[in-house]
């Protein structure tokens, strides 16, 4: 007999939050149950999906209605102070990335999550694509050898509607390190372990925005490996997750790399998931390459399925609030690395 779907609330209606509406819509064992957000429009985004809709998290949580599990996708800045709302309320917890505006306060409620017992898992979705997974396998395998250097290039161009539909976009703290690297950080982390030290520069924004729009990152990881990562929200070029790994339909899906994993025994590129390998090591002979095969499918539903094991107790977070606070304390050190124009230790 299958199992009574798992009940989701969807906490905000922007971009990001309908499209966690729609991918649990589609998602295997879960249900929405409400959404709740402050602008009256949303209340079209409940109607449409057949959902309860609630003006504020404060209502939501009121009327109980046998919610399982709450989607947080609101504004960063809220995230903290929400947050512990469900925890208080002993309501499992997908928060969107970033898990706060701080690592401090990002362990605030990691801690609260702990005291309760309330599952709490952050929104970094890139872990949860199948291509990843595969990656992933391939470096415990042991394919590539030795993991000793790997690149992240996030090139994108953002036009000015991006930034006049949301002017704390322009604002401090809301540039590319934080708004996308972040991601590019935690997938990194992933592969090759925690952060040691962290190295960085940044260039103002051409625009005259409050923040960077062009960053240059050298990390040094606990397992001797080094990345180096570049980020620029206003170069038009088709080597970012975004435009290569055709995970969002908005965006425009281009045959190309932004990955690069490099070990002793061989090389894997990424999104396209190419092997490169030498059976004898030595730059003067040929390689070999091949296609590493994976079923493509949403990383917003499969997190979404995740998040219902987590919460029916038949798995534990992929991405806790420990995971997503570690990622957070590294893009910190990447600011204050660019400020201090000097070498960030985390360990």
């Amino acid at each position: 007999m299958n199992a009574a779907p798992v009940r989701l609330a969807v906490v905000g209606a922007g971009l990001v939050g309908r499209r966690h509406v729609d991918a649990i819509g589609q998602s295997e064992g879960v249900e929405l149950a409400a959404v709740a957000d402050s602008d009256p429009d949303a209340a079209d985004v409940a109607a449409d999906a057949g959902a309860e809709f609630h003006a504020s998290l404060a209502d939501l949580l009121a009327a109980g209605g046998g919610i399982d599990g709450i989607v947080l996708a609101t504004p960063n800045a809220l995230h903290v102070e929400q947050g512990l709302e469900c925890i208080a309320a002993g309501c499992p917890l997908l928060v969107e990335k970033p898990l706060a505006l701080t690592s401090a306060d990002a362990g605030r409620l990691v801690e609260a999550a702990q005291r309760a017992g309330v599952p709490l898992l952050v929104g970094h979705h890139r872990r949860h694509n199948p291509l990843i997974h595969r990656a992933k396998a391939v470096l415990d395998e042991g394919r590539l050898g030795r993991l000793r250097t790997l690149h992240a290039s996030c090139w994108l161009y953002k036009p000015d509607a991006y930034f006049d539909s949301a002017p704390w976009r322009r604002a401090p703290g809301a540039g590319p390190v934080f708004v996308n690297l972040i991601h590019d950080v935690d997938l990194l982390r992933h592969f090759a372990g925690e952060v040691a030290s962290v190295q960085a520069q940044t260039v103002p924004s051409l625009r005259g925005h409050a923040n960077e729009d062009v960053a240059g990152v050298l990390l040094r990881f606990a397992g001797g490996a080094i990345a180096t990562l570049s980020v620029a929200d206003a170069v038009v070029a088709p080597w970012s997750w975004e435009m290569t790994a055709a995970e969002n339909p908005v965006y425009p899906h281009f045959a190309a790399s932004c990955y690069w994993l490099g070990g002793t025994r061989g090389a894997l590129s990424l999104p396209d998931l190419r092997l490169w390998r030498q059976d004898e090591p030595d730059w003067h002979r040929p390689m070999t390459s091949e296609s590493i095969a994976f079923e493509p499918r949403d990383p917003l539903q499969c997190q979404l399925e995740h998040f219902a094991a987590v919460i029916r107790g038949e798995a534990e977070p992929l991405v806790s609030g420990e995971e997503g606070a570690a990622s957070l304390r590294v893009i910190e050190a990447i600011h204050e690395s660019a400020r201090s124009a000097g070498r960030v230790d985390l360990e």
